[in-house]
C-alpha cells in the first residue's frame, strides 16, 4: 500500500510538471493568433540587486514560432564581459503537439565579439543560439542566469518587445534591499505594478501582462514606445566598474558623468596647445577658429571601437589620443574639447542616441542607458553647433541624419541639461537636378545631367565617391535604372561650407532608351528619380502616421526631339496637395524640346491614423505619374 501511495504521488508529480510545461500549440487561444508570427508561452524575467556592484538576472522563456518571419525571436543572444558573467544556460525545443524534440546547453552557443571589424579593444562578446527548426510550428524554451557587477544599468523590460509577437503570460520582478531606491517609468502597461516584501525582505516591484494580442506591423507607425509595452528602471545610488554615483534627474546624472567620467581627461601636452593658438592665429571669430580646429582633429585622427572595463562610457585620455591619433566617439569628442579649450572655446560633452531613426532622451526619466553615441556641442551664442567627431569628411556643424533633430545630454561642469540638435526641414533636405537630353529617331539617348545633394541628402552619395572610378560607374548605374546605361563620365564636388553641397555631374548614352512601332517614338518622361513602392494597403490601421524626415526633390529635364517628329500624346499634369506632401509634375512642349518637371515634397511629422489611405493613394499617383510615356509620331 506504501509502494502505491508512493507510485501515486510520483505519478501525480510528474502529470502536474508535464501540465506546466504543455506547449502543444493548439492549446494557445485562438484570440492570440491574429498578425501573430510568434507566441510567448510563459516569460519570468527576475532581477535582483544584492548590492550595488551585485545584480543578477534570471530568464525564464518559452514561446512558439508560427511561422519564419517569428526565426528572429527565437534567436537567443545573450550579452557578457568580464563584469557581466553568464552563469548557465539551457534549454529545449519541441513540435508543435509539445513533444520533446532536442535540447540544448551552453556549448551550444556560438561565442563572438559584440564589436566590429574596427574594434581595437574588445572584451565584450555575445553567445548567441539559433534552433535549426524549418518545420512550424515549434516552440524553444530556455533560461538563463547573468551576473552583472554593477547597478547602474537595468535591462527593459518588453514583453511584447515587438510587432507580430502576442504574449500569454509574462512577469517581471525587480528585488532588491529596503534602502536601495529605483525610479521607473511605464509604456502601455496595462496593469499596476505590485509593490511589496518577499520572504527574505528585499522589496520587490513586480509587473505582470496576460493574454496581450500581437501589434500588427504597420508602414509608417511611430518608435515603439508609443505602442509596445516597456518599462524602464534607474537606480537612486549605484556602482559601475568601481566608481560609485547617484542621480534623480539628468542634471544630477551629467554631473557625475562630467565629474566622475571625463573632467581629468582633459589635458594635452604644452606643444599640442601651442600649435592649436598657432593654427587659429590671426582668426578673430570663433567658429571660425574652431572649423579651423575641428578640421585638424579629422585629418589627424581615426576612428576605432572601444568596448573595454569603463571603455563603454570613458573616453580615452585627450594627451593619449593625441600621441595615438585614435579613439572612438567618445575620444574624439574629448579630444575635440580639449584642442578647443586651449583655444579658450567652451564646448559640451553630449549623450545622444543616433541612428536614422530619431529618438529623444526621456524630458522625465533620467538613465545612462538612453545614449548610444557621443557629439560635441559649441554653445556659441545665437549660433549653437554640433559636431560629428568620428568621420574624417563630415563638414563642420553638419550632423545629416545620424543625430540630427532630436533631444540629446549634453554634460557640464554645473550638470547634465537636455538640449536639441538641429532639425534639417524638407525644404533643407533638397535634390535638385537638371538633365539636357537628345532622343534621336531610333530612340537613343545621350546628354548631361547636374545634381546638386543638400541637408541629409549631402551624403546621399558619400559611398560611391569613396570608391574607384571605374566602381562608381558600376555604382551610378545601380543609382538610375535605365536600359543600356552606358556612363561616360561621372564627377563628384563636395563643397564643405557651413551650407555643405555635394554636386554630381554625369554624361550618359543609353541606347534603345525609347521603343520604335510603325512611326511611332514612346519613351519615359522620368528618367531618373522614379518612384517604385507603394507602401501596402492597411484596413483599420491602429496607430498614428508617421514620418519620420522630410525631404524635397526637384527634377528638370530638357529632351531634345528627332527631327520630323511631334508629340502626339503626353500625360495630363498632375498636382497633389496633402498635408503631408505635395507632388507635382508636368510636361511643357517648347518647339522640338520637350521639358519635363517633376517636384515631390515629404513632410515630417505625426498625422492622424485617418488619414493613412491617402497616404497610400499619394504615393500610387507618384508611381503611376513616374511611369508615364510620351508619344512621338513622325510628320506634320
Amino acid at each position: 500500500m506504501r509502494a502505491f501511495l508512493v507510485l501515486f504521488s510520483i505519478l501525480i508529480i510528474s502529470v502536474n510538471a508535464s501540465a506546466q510545461d504543455n506547449y502543444e500549440v493548439s492549446l494557445i487561444s485562438k484570440d492570440l493568433l491574429p498578425y501573430a508570427s510568434a507566441v510567448v508561452r510563459n516569460k519570468e524575467v527576475s532581477v535582483e540587486v544584492k548590492d550595488l556592484n551585485n545584480t543578477t538576472y534570471h530568464i525564464k522563456t518559452a514561446v512558439t514560432i508560427l511561422n519564419k518571419n517569428g526565426n528572429d525571436i527565437a534567436h537567443i543572444v545573450v550579452w557578457h564581459n568580464k563584469s557581466n558573467i553568464i552563469k548557465s544556460i539551457k534549454g529545449t525545443v519541441y513540435n508543435q503537439f509539445g513533444k520533446l524534440t532536442g535540447k540544448f546547453s551552453e556549448r551550444d552557443f556560438e561565442d563572438v565579439n559584440s564589436g566590429n571589424d574596427f574594434s581595437l579593444f574588445e572584451d565584450s562578446k555575445v553567445k548567441h543560439y539559433n534552433p535549426a527548426v524549418t518545420d512550424y510550428p515549434y516552440t524553444i524554451a530556455y533560461e538563463y542566469e547573468v551576473k552583472s557587477k554593477q547597478s547602474l544599468n537595468f535591462d527593459d523590460w518588453e514583453p511584447n518587445s515587438t510587432t507580430g509577437l502576442a504574449v500569454e503570460k509574462s512577469s517581471y520582478t525587480f528585488s532588491c534591499k529596503p534602502d536601495f531606491n529605483i525610479r521607473y517609468k511605464e509604456f502601455n502597461v496595462p496593469g499596476k505594478v505590485i509593490i511589496g516584501t518577499d520572504k527574505q525582505g528585499l522589496k520587490t516591484y513586480t509587473w505582470q501582462v496576460s493574454n496581450l494580442k500581437a501589434v500588427r506591423d504597420e508602414p509608417y507607425s511611430p518608435n515603439h514606445d508609443k505602442y509596445l509595452t516597456r518599462v524602464k528602471i534607474a537606480p537612486e545610488k549605484f556602482s559601475y566598474e568601481g566608481i560609485t554615483g547617484s542621480f534623480t534627474n539628468w542634471k544630477e546624472l551629467g554631473k557625475w558623468e562630467y565629474d566622475k567620467l571625463l573632467a581629468s581627461r582633459l589635458k594635452v601636452s604644452d606643444v599640442t596647445a601651442s600649435h592649436m593658438k598657432e593654427l587659429t592665429v590671426g582668426i578673430t571669430d570663433p567658429k571660425l577658429k574652431a572649423k579651423k580646429i575641428y578640421e585638424y582633429m579629422q585629418g589627424k585622427t581615426h576612428y576605432i571601437s572601444v568596448q573595454i572595463g569603463i571603455g563603454g562610457y570613458q573616453p580615452f585620455l585627450a594627451a593619449d589620443v593625441d600621441q595615438q591619433n585614435y579613439g572612438d566617439c567618445k575620444a574624439l569628442v574629448n579630444y575635440t574639447q580639449a584642442l578647443l579649450k586651449t583655444v579658450n572655446i567652451d564646448s559640451y560633452y553630449c549623450v545622444v542616441q543616433a541612428g536614422s531613426r530619431k529618438v529623444n532622451m526621456l524630458s522625465d526619466f533620467a538613465s545612462m542607458d538612453q545614449g548610444n553615441h557621443i557629439i560635441l556641442c559649441l554653445p556659441f551664442k545665437n549660433d549653437t553647433t554640433f559636431l560629428e567627431c568620428t568621420s574624417q569628411k563630415m563638414p563642420f556643424g553638419f550632423l545629416s541624419d545620424f543625430t540630427d533633430d532630436r533631444t540629446v545630454l549634453a554634460c557640464t561642469p554645473e550638470g547634465g541639461k537636455l538640449i536639441h540638435t538641429p532639425k534639417y526641414t524638407a525644404q533643407n533636405n533638397l535634390q535638385q537636378r537638371k538633365a539636357t537630353f537628345v532622343i534621336n529617331a531610333d530612340g537613343e539617348l545621350s546628354g548631361d545631367m547636374l545634381t546638386s545633394f543638400k541637408g541629409t541628402q549631402y551624403d546621399t552619395r558619400e559611398g560611391i565617391i569613396e570608391e574607384a572610378p571605374k566602381e562608381q560607374i558600376k555604382s551610378l548605374k545601380k543609382e538610375y535604372v535605365i536600359n543600356n546605361l552606358d556612363i561616360e563620365k561621372a564627377e563628384f564636388k563636395q563643397d564643405k561650407s557651413l551650407q555643405p553641397i555635394t554636386t554630381e555631374h554625369v554624361k550618359l548614352y543609353a541606347r534603345d532608351y525609347g521603343s520604335v512601332n510603325e512611326g511611332k517614338l514612346y519613351f519615359l518622361t522620368n528618367a531618373t528619380n522614379r518612384m517604385t513602392n507603394v507602401p501596402r494597403e492597411i484596413r483599420n490601421r491602429h496607430n498614428d502616421v508617421y514620418i519620420n524626415r522630410g525631404y524635397t526633390d526637384e527634377d528638370e529635364i530638357s529632351y531634345t526631339l528627332p527631327a520630323g517628329y511631334h508629340v502626339d500624346l503626353k500625360p495630363t499634369d498632375v498636382s497633389i496637395d496633402k498635408p503631408f506632401g505635395k507632388f507635382h509634375a508636368t510636361i511643357a512642349i517648347k518647339g522640338n524640346e520637350l521639358v519635363y518637371k517633376r517636384r515631390l515634397q515629404v513632410f515630417d511629422g505625426t498625422y492622424n491614423k485617418d488619414i493613412y489611405q491617402d497616404l497610400v493613394d499619394f504615393y500610387q499617383a507618384v508611381v503611376e505619374s513616374d511611369d508615364n510615356n510620351v508619344t512621338l509620331v513622325k510628320g506634320n
